[in-house]
């Protein structure tokens, strides 16, 4: 999981997920601009095992992140030129495949006319391999993201589950591509884990454990 290879990039002309547009428009008489991408809603699932007190979470590849990070590596030439405005093209991808990892919520993309909670409840089995029945998925919150680039809106919900109702080891859409890792954070170490900044994550993850531990933790 930890290896890629045979990296290179270049300019997206067409794609099922993501759309980029020029929204032009006057506020206060004054024309104005805006860049932004049109893509899908999505579901999040916070899950949490309460035999073995802890959360399930995911880590996977995100190319986005990868190529953040070889960006990063060298921002200036030998000649001290500043580097983060070349064109990606001219990137050179060879940092670790690690760079790109994060930590997390189970989550998909909202691309089916069903209910966000059907929706959330397959991403549950296919990424994590637990059988949660709808009705113990609760809805914590409807959110906005990407309010600078997309207009998205998010679905939290939250799921306790037992070892008993885990079916599968889970690992993602196999007939898509995906390759995911289920990771398990014990209750105890989650707000260490939150704070450690050597291992990147979202913030839906963060919030989602900030949600637990103020509305939810047993006592």
């Amino acid at each position: 999981m930890d290896e890629i290879s045979d990296v290179r990039i270049e300019p997206c002309v067409d794609s099922q997920y993501v759309r980029p547009y020029r929204l032009h428009y006057k506020q206060k008489g004054r024309a104005k601009t805006w860049d932004f991408i049109q893509k899908h809603d999505s579901v999040g699932v916070l899950i949490y095992n309460t035999t073995k007190k802890a959360f399930v979470i995911v880590k996977q590849f995100r190319p986005a992140m990868y190529v953040r990070a070889c960006t990063m590596s060298s921002q200036h030439d030998q000649s001290g030129q500043d580097l983060r405005d070349r064109p990606l093209e001219s990137c050179q991808f060879d940092q670790p495949a690690n760079c790109g990892f994060t930590y997390e919520l189970c989550a998909g993309i909202v691309d089916k006319s069903q209910p966000t909670v059907e929706i959330a409840k397959a991403e549950v089995l296919e990424e994590c391999g637990y059988d949660v029945p709808l009705e113990k998925l609760t809805l914590v919150s409807v959110h906005c993201t990407s309010v600078g680039t997309s207009g998205t809106i998010g679905h939290l919900f939250f799921a306790e589950v037992t070892d008993e109702m885990q079916v599968s080891s889970g690992g993602g859409n196999e007939h898509e591509g995906e390759v995911i890792d289920v990771i398990e954070i014990p209750l105890h170490e989650s707000q260490e884990f939150m704070f450690d900044f050597s291992k990147p994550k979202t913030s839906g993850l963060m919030f989602a454990f900030m949600w637990f531990h103020s509305k939810k933790k047993p006592s």
